[in-house]
């Protein structure tokens, strides 16, 4: 059987502060700017040989500063097809829940394509988040977090 589009494997990680704050980043599409903007989580692509594991430890330094050695358990898997920088991918993603005391987001390790795609981060209370209407990746993250916050 044929894939239709690139299969990618994701590192999705839910960072959740001892204020039961979660940190999400704002940002868009570079080839659809008309399409707005949206909120997530840390996290990106496996590289080939790269653990889900690996990669999630990776890119949560990468895009915070923060260093894990326990990513805690695996809350959300998920599987679809979406469409990033003119391209078209089959996605399987792995989300963990790292719990952490609070921190300032350290954007050094930043990729050029995240500094043209992110435009701010915050950290995110439950309430708010439970509450906006603005597009939150991954859905249902609200909801998720009652149940294992």
């Amino acid at each position: 059987m044929v894939e239709p589009y690139p299969r990618r494997r994701r590192a999705g990680v839910i960072v959740l502060d001892e204020q039961r704050r979660v940190l999400l980043f704002r940002g868009g599409d570079p080839a659809r700017p008309d399409a707005g903007t949206w909120w997530f989580t840390p996290g990106g692509g496996a590289d080939p040989g790269e653990t889900i594991e690996q990669a999630a430890r990776r890119e949560l330094f990468e895009e915070t500063g923060l260093r894990c050695d326990d990513l805690g358990p695996v809350v959300l898997m998920r599987r679809f097809d979406f469409e990033f920088d003119g391209e078209v991918f089959d996605q399987d993603e792995v989300y963990y829940l790292v719990r952490t005391p609070p921190f300032d987001v350290d954007e050094s390790g930043w990729t050029d394509l995240e500094r043209r795609t992110t435009e701010e981060h915050r950290w995110w209370g439950m309430d708010d988040l439970a509450t906006t209407t603005d597009e939150v990746y991954p859905p249902g993250l609200a909801r998720l977090l009652v149940t294992v916050a």
